[in-house]
């Protein structure tokens, strides 16, 4: 008696995907014990549904699943069948938090004294912190900061606005220098104080102040974000039908 061929299908549950060929001779059991290592669902607790490109989901189900074949559900190339876990959520096992699982961490002194680690290669080739000119590099990044600034004319009390174009927000320049609490970002950066609370701080980074304002009105930007000029304070009460 001929079988029917194979046909690739779509598997998917909450913490699987992936491409399966399944046999239509199989019955609704054999599928489910084959899909239990790859859903991590048992099989008791499967509930299966098949669904066929637009069409609505239609239940891989009946009353004895022994007995029942695949073949009686319209099954076509890489057409989906999911995989829904009955369980109480508090049964499930959670297979994509790894947070929980025991996770090998080797100290800095072994990994240091290692040869075929990336640290042992950037040394090698002298990259990095292991570039001995390095220093002069990082250096003249933070020169570059302050020329910004200056090319800008950005000084202490000027009034000022924050680009792009389309950032209509206003304020006055408060602070301007190192802030060594804002990490991975060397050289100058410009504290301001906005007229209108739109910005993340009040001055302070991380306990530390630079300068004084009111509660959300304070911001640290890059030079290149900061065009000082005549810019008024934002009067929200202000009638912009009135005539002078």
């Amino acid at each position: 008696m001929a079988t029917s061929p194979d046909i690739p299908l779509l598997i998917r549950s909450d913490n699987s995907s992936s491409e399966r060929r399944i046999s239509p001779s199989w019955t609704i059991t054999q599928l489910k014990g084959r899909l239990e290592p790859i859903t991590g669902v048992p099989a008791s607790c499967q509930k299966l549904s098949l669904k066929v490109g637009s069409q609505a989901s239609q239940p891989i189900e009946a009353p004895n699943e022994d007995a029942v074949q695949l073949a009686n559900w319209p099954l076509q190339t890489y057409a989906e069948i999911y995989v829904t876990d009955t369980r109480p959520p508090g049964a499930r096992t959670n297979y994509t938090d790894v947070s929980a699982v025991p996770k090998y961490e080797m100290s800095t002194t072994d990994y240091e004294s290692r040869t075929d680690s990336v640290l042992a290669w950037k040394k090698n080739q002298k990259l990095g912190r292991f570039d001995p000119n390095a220093p002069s590099i990082e250096q003249q990044k933070i020169d570059g900061t302050y020329r910004e600034v200056e090319q800008r004319n950005i000084k202490v009390g000027a009034r000022c606005r924050l680009l792009p174009d389309d950032d209509a927000r206003r304020g006055e320049v408060k602070f301007i220098g190192d802030v060594p609490e804002i990490t991975g970002v060397v050289g100058a950066w410009v504290g301001v104080g906005l007229d209108e609370p739109t910005g993340k701080n009040d001055g302070a980074v991380k306990g530390t102040r630079y300068f004084e304002c009111k509660a959300n009105c304070g911001v640290f930007v890059r030079a290149e974000r900061v065009e000082v000029g005549d810019f008024p304070t934002v009067d929200e009460f202000a009638d912009d039908d009135e005539e002078f």
